[in-house]
């Protein structure tokens, strides 16, 4: 009795090591950040940095264009990976047979592993000359093709979380809404969906935070160009994101440099909006558990 005492005593406290080094790790990341990003802020300009023209050989480092990249190629991708996620996501776990269950669910997981790399490769050889011919366009390199790559990319991710989180619902909800005469999609739309809202919205999240820290796609199918987008054509005009311009430039820049710590900020900017993003989900779960517990007291 004493050895499992002591046993569960030092699991117990292995496992609030981790949980306490995890968030140790991502503290000293962002510090590591703000050390090498926080001197762009002195040595740039306000008026330069939030300017729209990015050309570090002339000492132009404004970074809208790469913000607005970002945020057309991620807005886009997740126009197009969410609904084709979660509809996929609802027919492996509500509607499909379970011999057709074993062949998607693996091949799914299987699809979420591709190398970025190999996507990109396969981008721009059948995905760019298609949106070029087909929308009649000048180049299919494009926030369009990015946006459409990078919610390919995603939909694994969305459809393999959402479906376990689908999976966890207990059979008897289903069987109480359907003795009440409920559908099978009303059972799904009103039943099943709320109470996996959780696990679906952060399987969106994981989708979402894919497509924005995703690197070597982007620079192979967006046109890598640091150009405004503004109104809608922007879509088919060539872009470059944040991850992009760090991928592309860190390698040849000086160290200790203003670019060099340009950069960096551009790293720490990520890194925010990856927290917001993830604080904004934490926020609605925790809202829809307490929620949920008023309910059922």
């Amino acid at each position: 009795m004493r050895n499992s005492t002591w046993r569960e005593y030092i699991i117990t406290r292995l496992i609030k090591l981790s949980g306490y080094s995890a968030i140790l790790f991502v503290g000293l990341i962002f510090l590591f950040l703000m050390q090498e990003g926080a001197p762009a802020l002195i040595k740039i300009p306000i008026s330069t940095l939030f300017s729209t023209r990015w050309y570090p050989i002339e000492n132009k480092f404004g970074i809208l264009p790469l913000i607005g990249g970002t945020v057309v190629v991620t807005f886009g991708a997740a126009l197009f990976a969410v609904p084709l996620g979660l509809a996929t996501a609802i027919y492996i776990a509500e509607i499909a047979p379970p011999w057709v269950r074993e062949i998607l669910k693996p091949l799914v997981e299987v699809l979420g592993g591709l190398p970025s790399v190999m996507l990109g490769f396969l981008g721009i050889l059948i995905v760019t000359p298609f949106v070029r011919t087909t929308l009649d366009v000048p180049t299919g390199l494009t926030a369009f093709t990015g946006a459409l790559i990078l919610g390919g990319m995603a939909i694994p991710t969305i459809v393999s979380v959402a479906e376990d989180a689908l999976d966890t619902v207990p059979r008897t909800y289903r069987q109480a809404a359907l003795a009440l005469g409920a559908t099978e999609w009303q059972t799904i739309w009103r039943v099943t969906l709320p109470a996996a809202r959780s696990g679906v919205l952060t399987a969106i999240m994981l989708g979402i935070g894919r497509a924005i820290g995703e690197t070597m796609t982007v620079m192979m199918v967006t046109g890598n160009a640091p150009i405004l987008p503004t109104g809608l054509g922007a879509l088919f005009r060539p872009v470059r994101t944040m991850t992009a311009t760090i991928a592309a430039e860190m390698g040849e820049v000086a160290t200790g440099s203003v670019h060099y710590h340009s950069l960096f900020l551009i790293g720490i900017m990520l890194f925010l909006i990856s927290l917001v993003i993830n604080l904004a989900a934490a926020s609605v779960v925790f809202r829809q558990r307490k929620r949920a517990e008023r309910i059922l007291s």
